[in-house]
């Protein structure tokens, strides 16, 4: 059991310190961000927060990079109704 505390990198807000540490103690890291929240009241909280984004390292099993799906292109209309391109809004001729 690899149990390191490391920031997230696909499970990430701002920073990945709160699903880092969901992660670290064995929670859901929506519970770890609304403690953070609720700690934003006593004022330490987003002190606190930087400190952990920048002394945490981050995860490096996790791929780097934004995980975007492959977009549709005008070859690939599963259903055959589009008349024009969603992104240039010109004509598709067929």
């Amino acid at each position: 059991m690899n149990n390191r505390l490391v920031r997230s990198t696909n499970d990430r807000m701002l920073g990945g310190v709160c699903a880092g540490l969901a992660r670290y103690f064995g929670i859901d890291a929506t519970i770890m961000r609304l403690i953070f929240v609720v700690a934003v009241f006593s004022g330490i909280s987003p002190l606190v927060y930087l400190i952990l984004w920048i002394v945490m390292p981050q995860d490096s099993t996790a791929p780097s990079g934004p995980q975007n799906p492959p977009s549709l292109t005008v070859n690939q209309d599963p259903t055959g109704e589009w008349q024009y391109d969603p992104y240039t809004g010109q004509k598709i001729s067929r």
